[in-house]
């Protein structure tokens, strides 16, 4: 029942949340269109409901080649990829509100688990792939809040970011999706929207922890790092 009014529920932050943000798309548009490569959107393959692919919007925040220089689908911290206006479009979070074109579209829903690259989709178990996209993915959600600054976990000096990625943060990428499908409500998504706007001002915060006192916790490759 939930999934047919949070359907709705979507339709109507994306065509409201459009509107009402026309006057700042303009000016990120015409300074992405000016500046670096000149691109103004970026448009990329993930896997998405029921492990179909689809394309996710975003403004332009790295050069049009990234995925195939450096690091590939995984973004280090002062990443020399990322363009100037492109910094502060990512740590603003606002390169991703471009997506509620594909929340119009039915493609995502304002919460749920982070859609993938396929190459990344592949790194969770197999049994974890089975379940993550039973619901829709989100523009944000838990794994949104807990790996807001993923980057700081595989930019750690000496240490391998693919191999990290693999052994570390899909596994609990993976277990805390899983979290989000057996607790799927709207008090639950209602809680994480107010959850991501409070950690886009206060970064630093683990007041999702307090909130959600049964998610996995943390691995200890995280809490030293």
């Amino acid at each position: 029942m939930y999934l047919s009014i949070k359907r709705l529920l979507d339709i109507l932050t994306a065509i409201t949340a459009l509107t009402l943000l026309v006057p700042l798309f303009i000016p990120i548009i015409i300074a992405l269109r000016l500046t670096g490569e000149g691109e103004v959107f970026y448009r990329q393959n993930r896997v998405g409901f029921q492990n179909k692919n689809f394309q996710i919007w975003k403004f332009a925040t790295m050069l049009k080649n990234s995925p195939n220089i450096g690091t590939g689908s995984l973004t280090l911290r002062n990443d020399p990829r990322v363009t100037i206006i492109g910094k502060y479009l990512r740590k603003s979070k606002i390169n991703e509100l471009p997506q509620l074109i594909n929340l119009l579209a039915g493609e995502m829903s304002l919460v749920g688990p982070r859609p993938q690259m396929k190459v990344d989709f592949e790194a969770f178990p197999y049994d974890v792939q089975e379940i993550i996209y039973k619901v829709r993915p989100g523009i944000t959600g838990i794994g949104s809040i807990i790996f807001r600054d993923e980057e700081r976990l595989l930019s750690v000096p000496g240490r391998d970011p693919r191999q990290f990625y693999v052994e570390h943060i899909a596994p609990y990428k993976g277990s805390v999706e899983i979290w989000y499908h057996n607790h799927l409500s709207f008090w639950t998504d209602l809680r994480l929207v107010l959850l991501t706007a409070w950690v886009i001002v206060q970064p630093e915060s683990d007041l999702h922890f307090r909130v959600f006192r049964d998610l996995p916790r943390l691995p200890e490759a995280f809490q030293t790092s």
